[in-house]
């Protein structure tokens, strides 16, 4: 009798693996493909993966549909494409909230963002930059770490809530530049760009783009740009690497994942096609617009950027003292 179990259970492994193969060759044309993003339409992260949605559809020519599931920081949508079936038709845009930070962050996640998922391709990643109120008496990052140091706890920083990437950003900088500058934990990036503007607080890090509005009414300065490298829409402002050579701010990237185990051959015409559809002249112009560069890397550079924003970022929580919620 174990003989026959034994027998049955390499057969149907067979059987799955035979139909696995099928799938991959008459992928896409069995269904329409989902792509989950696990938040609220609106953020950065939705207009990426509906550029890139449109795109698929043109090329493969099959229904793309963006499916917005947001909640529990990105778990909600995160689950539901972990436990769907490796066939290509469910997909994930997802940041490095859901994939990166959570695993330190979170107690008891529903998922694995690592071994869960397969990594098809980082596709863009936002300019960021250290924005700071027009009246503060400093016009340098030298300047602003020196004003620190002479007004020790009378300087704060605002961001997007406790253990998002612009506060553990702001631990970074007070940990290599030397300063205890007070956090100030938000709902969202918008109500403390506007305090940064108002002088309620005095300077943040936050992407480029939600700081447009108020450094062009005057509001507010840019000091420095989080990035290894200037950009190119601001030459005259400096890296802050180029300042604090110490700082390297982890990849705060905008991606696609599979489930695990996703057939090799769809992942591969996936990564070509994603790829394709970033680098579409329209596509490259509107990311541009929007004060993003462009990764568009294959499934192995992915992964390995995944890891080193898991490494990096567990060390800044982990300095800074944050715990697991």
């Amino acid at each position: 009798m174990r003989t026959y179990r034994t027998i049955a259970a390499i057969l149907s492994g067979f059987v799955i693996a035979g139909s696995t193969a099928a799938s991959a060759q008459t992928w896409p044309s069995a269904k329409p493909i989902t792509i989950v993003v696990p938040v609220p339409p609106g953020p950065t992260v939705d207009m990426i993966a509906r550029m890139v949605a449109a795109k698929l559809q043109d090329s493969l020519g099959q229904t793309v549909i963006v499916d917005n599931r947001g909640g529990a920081n990105g778990m909600i949508g995160s689950s539901l494409v972990a436990h769907a079936a490796p066939d290509g038709y469910t997909l994930l845009a997802a940041t490095p909230a859901s994939h990166v930070t959570a695993v330190h962050l979170m107690k008891n996640l529903p998922v694995d963002p690592v071994k869960d998922f397969t990594p098809i391709m980082a596709a863009v990643e936002p300019v960021t930059a250290l924005i700071v109120n027009a009246d503060l008496p400093v016009n340098s990052v030298p300047e602003l770490i020196a004003y620190a140091k002479a007004n020790p706890g009378k300087l704060s920083y605002g961001s997007s809530g406790v253990g998002s990437v612009f506060h553990l950003t702001g631990e970074l900088f007070n940990r290599i530049a030397g300063v205890n500058m007070i956090h100030v934990p938000y709902r969202g990036v918008a109500q403390p760009m506007q305090d940064t503007a108002a002088g309620h607080i005095q300077l943040l890090h936050i992407s480029l783009s939600s700081a447009r509005g108020a450094l062009a009414s005057g509001k507010a300065k840019v000091l420095a740009i989080l990035e290894p490298k200037r950009y190119d829409k601001m030459p005259n402002v400096p890296s802050l690497t180029e300042i604090l050579p110490e700082f390297r701010k982890p990849s705060t990237w905008f991606g696609f994942f599979g489930p695990a185990k996703l057939p090799p051959e769809i992942l591969a015409r996936l990564n070509t096609e994603m790829r394709n559809a970033i680098n579409a002249p329209d596509s490259r112009a509107k990311i541009a617009e929007g004060d993003m560069t462009i990764i568009a890397d294959t499934p192995a550079q992915f992964a390995a950027l995944q890891k080193d924003g898991i490494e990096k970022f567990g060390e800044i929580i982990k300095a800074a003292g944050i715990k697991p919620e």
